[in-house]
């Protein structure tokens, strides 16, 4: 992988062509969905991107510039959409004690000065995000799992530091020794 499809975020997938006139269905994986507008233009590949021509947000149908039929559109069935970390920090507001997800991952988890792990990456499940930890060899040797998930709200987070990379935790032993 390349230095730049791996600053590449996947923010969305193409579905399939709905009409005649080269709407397909979008598919959102982002937080973000105001990002998806008339004239925003999106990567499919490294060298490839699309640009929105119309968006219809309710029935999450979307038309790309030159894409004007259901023949056109076949190609991009369950091709990813993707956007830079650049771009999603100038673009997407975060409220205080919100996270980008790609800041989240590679943080440290500590509890009472021990480390738990490390992110792997976030996973939404329901309405509840989750930190996938990979746990730290030294409690692997122990005999704990290898990762475990820990809800990424209170009472089991107590401050997160982007800056310095480490997510305080409570409770997450615990959870580590029943996983």
């Amino acid at each position: 992988m390349s230095k730049q499809s791996s600053k590449l975020l996947h923010i969305a997938t193409i579905g399939k062509s709905v009409g005649l006139k080269g709407d397909v269905k979008l598919h959102i994986k982002s937080d973000f969905p105001e990002q998806f507008k008339k004239g925003a233009s999106f990567f499919i590949n490294e060298k490839e991107s699309l640009t929105i021509s119309e968006i219809n947000h309710e029935r999450a149908l979307v038309k790309f510039l030159g894409y004007s039929s259901a023949e056109d559109t076949k190609k991009l069935t369950n091709k990813g959409v993707y956007t830079t970390i650049e771009r999603t920090r100038s673009e997407c507001h975060l409220e205080d004690g919100e996270y980008f997800w790609f800041d989240i991952e590679g943080c440290t988890v500590v509890e009472d000065g021990e480390v738990l792990g490390v992110v792997e990456e976030v996973e939404r499940i329901s309405i509840t995000n989750y930190l996938s930890v990979k746990t730290d060899e030294k409690l692997v040797e122990k005999g704990f799992a290898k990762t475990f998930l820990i809800p990424f709200n209170k009472p089991f987070t107590i401050s997160t530091d982007i800056d310095k990379k480490v997510i305080s935790v409570s409770g997450g032993i615990d959870i580590l020794e029943a996983s």
